[in-house]
């Protein structure tokens, strides 16, 4: 009772200073409340929180173009006979793979040469000449791969003695129509380990932050055909086969994480 007899004996102006310095004590108290719980949320805050996750796709691709190289290598005491003989087996060649429908277009020169062919004596080191070599040879290239067989026939049959390095591949645009195919299959990829590891450690997906796609080129389509000084006698047609070719797309996501 001496307390609130005190404080009623007190004068006004006493009064009013208690009062003063308790409410600006509680505000004090209120302050430090609210910025302990804002460190708290800001600690918690979900959009911090991201995993990164790979995610991949891989299909089958069948080639849909072909690339042929065929041609003549003739030898001559002289270049200029080497060459006449030369030049006529190559038309030849290059009529019969007309007459088999290959069209002007798919064809280009690829390699001519002209080589000086020497004979070495064991008694010397200076080479005697003897003739030269005349090589020519052209490239195909197509998309109507069934008729390889047919082609590499027909330029043989005419005198192509010279067939090399037939590749397979995918086109471009069909290239590009799978491989985009493929990156929505390997982000759905990425989403269902993202979503596998989110749950496992009780939270889960909630957003994109950002995404990574890697350009997985095709390594170079393996020569699955060669030949040289072919028979152009043989009674089978020439078996070539044109196969797969394995394409794969891959993608890294980083996902925003929280409960």
């Amino acid at each position: 009772m001496k307390n609130y007899r005190n404080w009623f004996h007190l004068t006004n102006k006493e009064k009013l200073a208690i009062t003063t310095a308790i409410a600006f004590l509680s505000i004090m108290i209120i302050t430090g409340m609210e910025n302990k719980f804002s460190n708290v949320n800001a600690q918690t805050d979900i959009t911090n929180n991201t995993l990164s996750v790979s995610g991949s796709a891989t299909a089958q691709a069948i080639s849909d173009e072909v690339t042929a190289s065929m041609g003549v290598e003739t030898t001559n005491t002289t270049a200029q006979a080497a060459l006449t003989s030369n030049s006529n087996f190559m038309n030849k060649v290059l009529e019969a793979l007309k007459a088999a429908g290959l069209q002007e277009n798919e064809t280009s020169t690829a390699t001519f040469s002209i080589t000086p062919n020497y004979n070495y004596s064991s008694n010397t080191n200076q080479g005697r000449l003897i003739g030269f070599t005349v090589s020519n040879s052209i490239q195909i290239k197509s998309s109507n791969i069934e008729s390889v067989s047919k082609w590499i026939d027909a330029a043989v049959s005419a005198g192509a003695n010279n067939v090399n390095n037939i590749y397979f591949s995918v086109s471009n645009k069909k290239l590009d129509e799978i491989k985009n195919s493929l990156l929505k299959d390997a982000i759905d990829n990425a989403k269902a380990k993202a979503d596998i590891a989110a749950t496992a450690a009780g939270l889960q997906v909630i957003g994109v932050k950002s995404i990574g796609v890697e350009d997985i080129r095709l390594p170079p389509p393996a020569p699955i055909y060669s030949a040289s000084a072919i028979n152009s006698e043989a009674a089978a047609s020439t078996p070539i086969i044109s196969g797969q070719q394995e394409v794969s797309e891959s993608v890294t996501i980083v996902y925003f994480i929280g409960r």
